[in-house]
């Protein structure tokens, strides 16, 4: 997942459910980001954005209006 080394933060919505990863801080394994980027058949789940060093999987509303402002 050549993507992750290119963005710091992940913000994916799985459902009603809002998944963020800070990887600077701390040290998700692959596995939890691959459950939460990617969707049944391996791709990028979508929509995908990308913003600076942001990754934004999924919409949610209120984390685009805030990240993309």
């Amino acid at each position: 997942m050549r993507i992750i080394k290119k963005v710091d933060e992940i913000f994916a919505r799985k459902g009603k459910k809002i998944i963020h990863f800070d990887l600077k801080k701390d040290k998700p394994s692959k596995s939890d980001i691959s459950k939460a980027i990617l969707g049944p058949t391996g791709n990028l789940r979508a929509p995908a954005a990308i913003k600076g060093r942001i990754l934004l999987i999924g919409f949610d509303e209120d984390i685009y209006r805030e990240v993309l402002k």
